[in-house]
């Protein structure tokens, strides 16, 4: 949810919280003047006033944080996050076509298995997908390291390959 629903919500509770230690504050007095014979002398006022002043700043407390997120702006500043990390994506993109351009066929279908499969791939589901077989997939593989296009990192018999 929004900062800004979040606050108005929380508001609300307040509201609520309030209207029910009003309520109880006239139940208490009313059970108060019905049971004491002091008058307002009876140490039972004082307790009623007490409660009545912590029920009052719970609330305040209450309506302060939702103040506070009714009126802070955090959302500009997740915007301009995903701003900026769409430029990055972008520019990664672009990048990865112009590598595409100085490739071989063969390497281009490869390195596109790589791209398609969110720059993380096994070696043996290349091996798959591609066609060729292992031999190939591995030479081709070793070109594309050497171009510092992809990093093959070991995983238990099999490697993972992935974009740079």
């Amino acid at each position: 949810m929004r900062n800004k629903n979040v606050g108005f919500l929380i508001i609300g509770l307040a509201i609520v919280i309030g209207v029910i230690v009003f309520l109880f504050n006239n139940a208490l007095t009313t059970i108060v003047d019905t049971s004491c014979s002091h008058g307002t002398s009876c140490p039972m006022y004082g307790t009623i006033h007490t409660q009545t002043y912590i029920g009052i700043a719970l609330i305040a407390i209450i309506v302060i944080i939702g103040l506070v997120l009714l009126f802070s702006k955090e959302e500009k500043q997740i915007v301009i996050k995903k701003i900026k990390e769409k430029s990055i994506d972008n520019q990664i993109l672009k990048a990865k076509e112009q590598n595409l351009k100085l490739l071989a066929a063969e390497e281009k279908k490869v390195y596109q298995l790589i791209i398609d499969n969110k720059g993380t791939i096994f070696q043996s589901d290349l091996n798959d997908k591609s066609g060729f077989d292992k031999v190939k997939v591995t030479r081709i593989l070793d070109r594309l390291e050497g171009k510092q296009l992809i990093q093959r990192m070991r995983r238990g018999m099999t490697n993972v390959v992935l974009l740079k």
